[in-house]
């Protein structure tokens, strides 16, 4: 009997180092995974009341032992975006940190729970709530009032100059903006249309149904009407997106940028953008803001909209694995740390007689 159990026992040592061995492994990659979503900063979760409403935030403070902080202030995009934009800020906050500055981001309206619905908001109703945010934490004692300024990607490009024509801003950084609503579509339309390899005819009937879509919103057609004028497909839109486009797609900074003169703007500008182009956001910024010398433009060619590394952002696989188990590697080469570094600039420097820089 005793030959039959020496192999048995031996399929049992290996059978049991295979596991111990896929445990570690396992253990190894949870802690990699905990350490690198371990962050330099401490959050803590506020409540900020707005004209009745209540913005639930998160407020991202440095860990160096002061007791005041400046601030940035966060402006999402479009969709529905909770405090942490899914922990995609979290990387972004740590480098503020790195420069002395807290951050905070609250949960859009009907996200995460928040009351509201943020598809009800025009683009004033989104500056009034960032102003309110402000005047909130200049009311703190562990904010430094005159050092509060804002961050906004995409959308918040239509948000940012209007706030800094309520309340004074110490500075703003404004990531893949757009400078006109109608523009930026079209823009979007052919770009993804090119990317797609549509044929000529498609593109002819894409860009027919669009000029539809732009009569109706001209003569601020209902959404039945729309849906009645799409052969009744509605093409993914609902009542509400057709409200919130009805309310905004009029949006242009270009009246709205020169709040934004003297104030130092970080113009971050990503070369693979589908869904703004760059060229036409550049030159509106420059041509508002140059004179001023207060205004510095990155480029970072390889990134997509969001400032992703465009070849990361076209593999889903790669894209979760990333974001998994190295978050800060999400973003374009440079892009965390030239952020870092305009923000310790703009917390020490004069407004006045700011060189213009770019990358």
């Amino acid at each position: 009997m005793r030959p039959k159990t020496r192999p048995r026992r031996r399929g049992i040592r290996i059978a049991v180092r295979s596991l111990v061995a896929a445990v570690l492994v396992a253990a190894g990659l949870a802690g990699t995974v905990l350490w690198q979503h371990s962050y330099d900063l401490d959050e803590r979760r506020v409540t900020i009341r707005h004209g009745g409403h209540v913005l639930n935030a998160v407020l991202a403070v440095p860990r160096d032992g002061r007791e005041r902080h400046g601030l940035v202030v966060y402006v999402h995009g479009d969709g529905p975006v909770d405090a942490t934009h899914d922990d995609g800020y979290r990387p972004i906050w740590e480098a503020n940190a790195a420069a002395g500055y807290a951050s905070l981001s609250w949960d859009k309206p009907g996200v995460g729970g928040a009351p509201g619905n943020w598809l009800d908001q025009s683009m004033d109703d989104r500056a009034d709530e960032v102003a309110a945010a402000i005047a909130w934490a200049r009311a703190r004692p562990d904010v430094d009032g005159d050092r509060i300024g804002l961050w906004g990607a995409s959308q918040a490009g239509w948000v940012l100059p209007k706030v800094a024509a309520r309340t004074p801003v110490g500075f703003v950084v404004a990531v893949s903006p757009a400078i006109n609503w109608l523009r930026q579509g079209r823009y979007n339309l052919l770009a993804e249309l090119r990317a797609d390899g549509a044929s000529p005819a498609r593109i002819e009937a894409e860009t027919a149904r669009s000029d539809t879509v732009r009569a109706l919103l001209a003569r601020h057609a209902g959404f039945e009407e729309y849906v009645a004028a799409m052969g009744g497909d509605a093409h993914g839109m609902t009542a509400d997106r057709w409200g919130f486009v009805s309310r905004n797609h009029t949006a242009d900074a270009t009246p709205d940028l020169p709040a934004l003169r003297g104030v130092p703007v970080l113009l971050v500008l990503a070369g693979q953008d589908t869904n703004v182009d760059t060229a036409d956001t550049e030159r509106g910024y420059r041509e508002a803001l140059e004179t001023g010398g207060a205004l510095t433009v990155e480029h970072y060619p390889d990134a997509a909209h969001s400032l992703v590394e465009r070849s990361v952002e076209r593999s889903e696989l790669r894209l979760a694995l990333t974001a998994l188990f190295s978050p800060r590697s999400l973003f374009a080469d440079g892009f965390l740390d030239g952020q870092r570094r305009f923000l310790d600039r703009s917390g020490r420097a004069p407004v006045q007689g700011r060189a213009l820089s770019s990358r």
